[in-house]
């Protein structure tokens, strides 16, 4: 009873650190959109590539953040007759969509700057600067809200993300300043390839975890092999089978097993053991679990 008891108050703390966060993800979203627009204006009025590249990638974290927050309202919706898990793979959709988006964005973009760098076109360097400064300071302070709250994985990442986002911005500040001085308009549609790259490399990811998650996939980070040894631990279990683990959402994953247990042990013994099976797997990222007792091990 005091190892439940336990357990219970673990899962109570991270529910309430989930809706602390809520409001600082509100003020994340609200601050990078606004500069993503800013941004993306004063790239099409100066004509700057490396502006527009920059803002693609800081929406692509604007996004980020967007499905993040959206698990955290959709975790909240109650199941029903139809939907009996919920709304849970709504956030796994959404973020296949913005995978797919940001592909075709940048292979739009991509097209442009690599056009420009042979034929590049005078930039103000000194607005690239700027506006790339303050995206700078935004991304910084957005980075530090969220590394106050970075025990919680969602607000980790969405801090890691910030933090990149904000050396990238300084990595336009010193292309915007070099502009400035030398004329070298080359280097501005240079930028604009290697921001892209850069968002190629974390939207390819992004598209592959989800697809894997859409097709029931098992979730990036889960081993097959280390959850039946973690089953298989758990005492008076001779053997598992019939393994199966996929993503309910992009932060929740579910798993069905046939579980052997030994036939000395009486029925509610045997009750107690799959609840312990359980208990063991939510520490180990597997949220909802279904344990079915089998007689063999065929």
């Amino acid at each position: 009873m005091e190892g439940s008891h336990n357990h219970s108050h673990s899962h109570t703390h991270n529910v309430e650190i989930k809706k602390s966060n809520k409001n600082i993800f509100l003020i994340g979203i609200g601050l990078n959109m606004a500069f993503v627009i800013a941004e993306a204006i004063a790239g099409f009025v100066f004509g700057s590539m490396a502006l527009l590249t920059d803002a693609g990638h800081n929406l692509s974290d604007v996004a980020s953040l967007v499905v993040s927050l959206v698990a955290f309202w959709i975790a909240n919706k109650q199941s029903n007759a139809v939907y009996t898990y919920g709304f849970k793979k709504t956030t796994v959709l959404a973020a296949l969509v913005n995978a797919v988006v940001l592909l075709v964005a940048i292979g739009i973009l991509g097209y442009e700057a690599f056009t420009r760098l042979f034929r590049p076109e005078p930039v103000e360097g000194g607005v690239i600067a700027w506006v790339a400064a303050i995206g700078i300071v935004i991304n910084s302070v957005s980075a530090f809200l969220f590394f106050r709250q970075k025990h919680e994985l969602n607000s980790r990442a969405a801090y890691l993300h910030l933090l990149a986002d904000a050396l990238v911005s300084l990595g336009v500040v010193i292309a915007g300043v070099v502009i400035s001085y030398t004329k070298l308009y080359w280097l501005d549609p240079a930028i604009g390839l290697a921001i892209m790259i850069v968002i190629l490399i974390s939207t390819w990811g992004l598209l592959r975890d989800s697809f894997k998650m859409s097709i029931d996939a098992v979730p990036a980070g889960i081993q097959l092999d280390a959850i039946k040894k973690v089953i298989t631990s758990v005492p008076h279990v001779n053997h598992v089978h019939h393994v199966h683990v996929w993503s309910l959402s992009t932060t929740e994953n579910a798993l069905t097993a046939h579980v052997v247990i030994d036939n000395e042990l009486s029925f509610d013994e045997k009750l107690k053991v799959i609840e312990e099976i359980k208990h063991e797997l939510e520490h180990h990222n597997i949220h909802h679990s279904t344990i079915e007792i089998a007689k063999t091990t065929h």
